[in-house]
């Protein structure tokens, strides 16, 4: 008999706050619209240019990093079946400290890409609409997508599964015209060069541009966040995390194996990348006509904009509430609106941040390739330490013998993930460990006021 969810986390000194109504398919389609299943609508010449046309092997092994991955957070989960990703399975499956560490890398992640969301999405409108400026943009998707959070996680569930039906209506729109013009023989490269291109092939290249294929992927990991809010057993966390990424990667390998197939002039694109972020719709346009470009560019600005974003304000005030709730982050940030059972003050403070950080870097001309780098160092770093729990928490403490899980998987991705971060762009690295050392910096002057980190004791 599964042990009731309520049970779970009091067992481990907290009180059941949030309101648990997800089921399997709700954790599923949430993972799926943060990682968004058209999400490489907007990335795809970045990726095209970093693999040397070979975009599709670049997706093909990100999901492999993230798939090690997702079987290590599908472990932490089982065990410690709450809000936090992984600060909580840093913090109980090694230490306090180290789960304010990972707590705080992620932090790179979770708090950064909302505006990243906003900003490439508002980029995307203003271009279709020049008179609402970028700022405008940013400032009405931010409004709608705390509304629409504050009304609680059954709204936003609701919201998810209606956007991603609408998102696979238009990826099977594409694929259906690709396939024909495909068929018609109006290809520009040969079949199998998505995935294996001889003149430009080398680990390096294929390696750093999976560096930022993988951001296509972040957001399966957000689906730990709702622990709380799930009303199923803990086991059922994990499946979803496993499902979503599983679907996700097949349908970015699809698209973007096709796009590829459809690129005019690949040697360009690979020469001069794709500084206005079109090389998608150029694609589309090239296989049925500028109706198909305008439909792809639109439907990515809507869900990066509201889809993806509204699922990532929900992922990240759960995070600021998990770390706050243990007095890691201010207190107030712990505070649940007795109405409709969500993290209202964690809520809106990811609002105020996306708010203020949008409409400055889109001043910036390198606003989104600052916030992407950011976001990526920020996930892969924390994932590192994710995998290290696994493996301290069941062989070293549990003695666990099942060294498949506890061990190869977590070793494994380990290997793969940190080959994908010494790969990353220098900008991302140097930003990266600038963060880690302001959180070190804020973790000692904790140890010098008194306030070690610490965790509520698990209740026998």
């Amino acid at each position: 008999m599964t042990t009731p969810p309520e049970e779970s986390i009091e067992k481990f000194g907290y009180r059941q706050e949030l309101q648990r109504s997800l089921s399997f398919a709700d954790l599923m389609i949430y993972g799926l619209i943060f990682m968004v299943p058209i999400a490489p609508f907007g990335i795809f010449g970045t990726v095209y240019q970093a693999s040397g046309g070979m975009v599709a092997l670049a997706y093909i092994i990100g999901l492999v990093a993230m798939a090690f991955t997702a079987l290590s957070y599908a472990q932490m989960a089982q065990a410690f079946p709450m809000a936090g990703s992984v600060y909580t399975y840093a913090g109980r499956g090694i230490g306090a400290p180290v789960g304010f560490m990972a707590g705080w890398a992620i932090l790179l992640d979770y708090v950064l890409v909302p505006a990243l969301l906003y900003l490439v999405a508002s980029a995307a409108m203003n271009s279709f609409v020049p008179a609402v400026p970028v700022w405008a943009w940013l400032i009405g998707f931010v409004l709608l997508n705390t509304v629409v959070n504050y009304l609680g996680i059954q709204m936003t569930a609701r919201i998810t599964r209606v956007m991603l039906v609408a998102e696979l209506i238009v990826l099977a729109i594409f694929l259906v015209f690709g396939a024909i013009a495909l068929a018609m023989g109006r290809g520009t490269a040969g079949f199998l060069t998505p995935i294996f291109n001889p003149a430009t092939f080398s680990l390096t290249v294929v390696f750093g541009a999976a560096s930022v294929a993988v951001l296509s992927f972040l957001g399966f990991d957000g689906i730990s966040t709702l622990a709380e809010e799930s009303k199923e057993d803990a086991r059922t966390l994990g499946r979803s995390m496993v499902a979503a990424l599983a679907l996700a990667a097949v349908l970015f390998v699809v698209q973007t194996w096709v796009a590829a197939l459809l690129v005019v002039d690949g040697p360009k694109l690979i020469a001069e990348g794709d500084p206005t972020g079109s090389a998608f719709y150029d694609a589309a346009r090239y296989a049925a006509g500028p109706w198909l470009s305008v439909l792809t560019a639109v439907a990515t600005a809507v869900a990066w904009g509201f889809a993806n974003s509204l699922v990532a304000q929900a992922a990240t005030s759960r995070l600021l509430f998990a770390m706050a709730r243990d007095r890691q982050l201010p207190s107030f940030l712990a505070r649940v609106d007795p109405r409709h059972k969500v993290p209202v003050n964690a809520t809106l403070a990811v609002a105020a941040v996306s708010l203020i950080l949008g409409v400055y870097l889109s001043t910036r001309e390198d606003g989104i390739p600052l916030l992407s780098s950011l976001v990526n160092f920020g996930a892969m770093t924390a994932f590192l330490v994710l995998h290290v729990s696994v493996i301290v928490h069941y062989l070293v403490r549990q003695r666990s013998r099942n060294l498949l899980a506890h061990l190869v998987v977590p070793v494994l991705g380990f290997v793969v993930l940190l080959f994908v971060v010494i790969n990353a762009s220098v900008a991302a690295q140097t930003l990266g460990f600038a963060w880690l050392g302001l959180g070190l910096l804020v973790l000692l002057a904790g140890y010098a006021l008194g306030r070690r980190p610490t965790l509520p004791s698990e209740v026998s």
